[in-house]
């Protein structure tokens, strides 16, 4: 009888794994599920001769099949793009970048974040919504119909939308739905709601834009006004609707469940998590700042901004480009005492329990390092709002740094001292060989003791040349088969 515990390489070698896959959708309706026909119009109106075809995991599936028939219908030659370096929810402009491609089309869900290098169009998948039950839902939660609502919703249920309204609106007069709109003049979709779905624009009205969605308060009223009511699954878009408007309450239904409830995702709960790690940064002395995105506009002014940031607070910053974020990637930077996410809305909450140390987002690192700019209900999740000029609603500029001004707290973590003052604009100078820097004119010290030193320090630095001391050795044949059972191995 055969050992059950011990196998040959041959039979290794030729073992089948059941995978189970998602299957091709019909050809029938690929056409209109990936709405080809207004693609290739999109394609042949400007004149694109290399298109790439950015497509999610589990999209992938239908991703030969969509290029086959591009190509067919158009003049173009397409690309298909899978396992972007960071969320799929973005735009991978640099790997389109890479083949030269003139414009890129984005498949299935999306955070809508503006993208300047090449022309984008949008393809949302049409997820199934049962109108009746979403509605009958809806009426459950919100059983007063004189109550302001806001409905936002998946990007993947746009299409459903017009009909719900159709069902609720009579019934709610003020009831408010949002309208997807992509920011920047090369960006496009064929996802817009009926011109009966838009919100009122009056001369008094209210409009805002935000997360790729607008829509128009009714005059006297404000955002905390108003209560939402999200159709989608549970996730990455409602958890940044509910930071960022953490003052409304939220109901969902799940489409996929078909239920619907109360949200009770703990915001003040959650709050209070990211307020512990702003305490955090405020301890910290060594800031990882993590790319996190290559395609989200003014990510480099944004990097540029938290750089100054560090410095005037008196904190050392590193710069890391490493594509999706891990547990192993980070646990190799242990001089680091805590990293920054620079990344679309959506990503940038990333829950940090599981990594070795904190990761926060850029807006929870000004209100560490800027003492102009305090912890209240406002929750920023889009980083462009930090920025100055017309579209940072949310700046707030440095303190400036006085003569003898040395402002100290303390450390809810440690339970020490530590010093607020800010570094002056000029870089510091230390001199060679020193253990202790000017931190600045009031003669305050600091430790010289930087990432750099630590790292030099290490008795394992990597992989190393050695040019010319390793010797050089003829080649031998090396073992045949597998580690567990090597064909010179006798049986045992």
């Amino acid at each position: 009888m055969a050992d059950p515990f011990s196998s040959s390489s041959e039979t290794v070698i030729q073992r089948v794994v059941d995978v189970s896959l998602k299957e091709n959708t019909p050809a029938e309706k690929l056409v209109e599920l990936y709405q080809i026909t207004k693609t290739c119009a999109f394609i042949s109106e400007h004149h694109f001769g290399k298109v790439a075809l950015q497509f999610p995991d589990e999209l992938l599936v239908d991703s030969a099949a969509v290029a086959a028939e591009i190509e067919r219908n158009s003049r173009a030659k397409t690309f298909i793009l899978g396992d972007t370096s960071y969320g799929s929810c973005c735009v991978d402009e640099i790997a389109a970048e890479h083949i030269g491609a003139d414009c890129i089309v984005h498949y299935g869900n999306a955070c809508l974040s503006p993208s300047k290098r090449l022309p984008v169009m949008y393809v949302f998948e049409k997820r199934t919504l049962d109108m009746e039950k979403c509605a009958a839902s809806f009426r459950e939660l919100y059983a007063d119909t004189q109550t302001h609502i806001l409905l936002l919703y998946d990007v993947n249920y746009d299409h459903a939308i017009g009909d719900l309204l159709t069902l609720l609106s009579p019934e709610y007069p003020n009831l408010v739905a949002t309208e997807l709109v992509v920011e920047g003049e090369n960006c496009y979709s064929h996802a817009r709601i009926n011109k009966e779905t838009r919100p009122s624009e009056d001369d008094n009205s209210q409009t805002i834009c935000q997360f790729g969605r607008r829509f128009s308060l009714k005059s006297g009223s404000s955002l905390t006004d108003y209560r939402m009511f999200y159709v989608g699954p549970e996730g990455a878009t409602l958890r940044n609707f509910m930071m960022t408007w953490n003052r409304c309450l939220f109901c969902s239904f799940d489409p996929a469940s078909m239920t619907g409830r109360v949200e009770s995702v703990n915001v003040n709960r959650a709050l209070m998590k990211r307020y512990y790690a702003i305490e955090r940064a405020k301890d910290a002395n060594v800031v990882g700042i993590l790319v996190g995105t290559l395609g989200v506009a003014d990510y480099l002014a944004i990097i540029q901004q938290l750089k100054e940031t560090l410095h005037r607070a008196g904190k050392k910053s590193y710069m890391f480009a490493m594509g999706k974020l891990n547990v192993p990637k980070l646990a190799n930077f242990l001089e680091i005492d805590i990293f920054v996410l620079i990344a679309c809305p959506e990503n940038s909450l990333l829950d940090s329990s599981m990594f070795y140390k904190p990761v926060v987002t850029p807006f929870e690192m000004e209100v560490a390092c800027n003492r102009k700019r305090e912890w209240s209900e406002e929750y920023v999740t889009d980083f462009r709002h930090l920025l100055p000029g017309s579209g940072g609603q949310s700046h707030v500029p440095m303190a400036d740094q006085q003569e003898g001004d040395d402002e100290t707290d303390v450390s809810l973590i440690t339970g020490a001292l530590r010093s607020r003052n800010l570094l002056s604009a000029e870089p510091v100078v230390s001199s060679f060989g020193s253990s202790v820097v000017l931190r600045n004119q009031t003669m305050t010290v600091a430790d010289a003791n930087s990432a750099a030193t630590f790292l030099a320090g290490r008795s394992w630095r990597g992989l190393e040349q050695k040019l010319g001391e390793t010797p050089v050795v003829k080649a031998v044949q090396g073992r045949r088969g597998i580690a567990i059972a090597y064909e010179d191995e006798g049986a045992s």
